[in-house]
């Protein structure tokens, strides 16, 4: 729930509160990015558990280091530094077993834009889980980049910070990423663009649909409906 106190605070300004001690600032920066926190890292590592364990460790760290934050970056981005070294420590210590995909079709819903998710058919979440898959066999520094850039629409300079590498570094490694991915992922694109068109001509007959109340009835001055009472007293 939001708390209004805190409406026309910064970012900045609410980790400060929280080291001089207020106990609600930093659960409202949670509540500012954790969705954004939450995307990254189940994108990154493509494990719903390793994803929700990930953002924790992420989120304690953050509680208890907020001191030593100078304000070089964006807060943020300093959550998201620590958030995608959360996910990549956790995905070198697992490089060594298999993981199955991600399958969380409420929260991945939850995270497409509204008009989507209201509208996902079962094959678009089937696209995601064979999106996801695809990523979990990039080495975890090209996943990571690519979900930035890619996936979550970050400038290169923002992702950069972010990853606290050169901005060469991040363009490198999403070029590999996708030069891995292309052939992985190549079926995808015909299957999307199909569902597109059946999503936009679904939308083209519902817009086209009479409403059933019709012209006759909104013009006859019955707002019920019922002409003479119809047992109406």
């Amino acid at each position: 729930m939001d708390d209004a106190r805190f409406a026309d605070i910064s970012d900045q300004d609410l980790l400060t509160q929280h080291v001089a001690g207020e106990p609600d600032a930093f659960g409202e920066l949670v509540r500012r990015h954790r969705d954004r926190l939450w995307a990254v890292a189940l994108r990154t590592l493509g494990d719903r558990e390793e994803a929700a364990d990930a953002v924790q460790d992420a989120l304690v760290s953050a509680f208890r280091a907020a001191h030593t934050f100078r304000g070089q970056s964006a807060v943020t981005t300093w959550l998201h530094r620590i958030t995608v070294n959360a996910c990549l420590d956790r995905a070198r210590k697992t490089a060594s077993r298999k993981t199955s995909p991600v399958d969380d079709t409420e929260r991945l819903d939850q995270l497409m834009e509204p008009h989507e998710s209201a509208e996902a058919p079962a094959e678009r979440q089937d696209l995601n889980r064979e999106l996801l898959a695809a990523l979990a066999t990039l080495p975890a520094e090209q996943r990571a980049a690519l979900v930035l850039v890619d996936m979550q629409a970050y400038p290169v300079a923002e992702a950069a910070r972010i990853l606290d590498v050169p901005t060469g570094t991040v363009k490198s490694r999403c070029a590999r990423g996708r030069a891995r991915l292309l052939p992985l992922l190549t079926h995808l694109r015909s299957r999307g663009d199909s569902m597109d068109s059946r999503t936009e001509r679904n939308r083209t007959q519902r817009s086209s649909v009479p409403p059933a109340s019709g012209p006759r009835d909104a013009g006859d001055g019955d707002p019920a409906g019922v002409k003479g009472g119809g047992g109406l007293a």
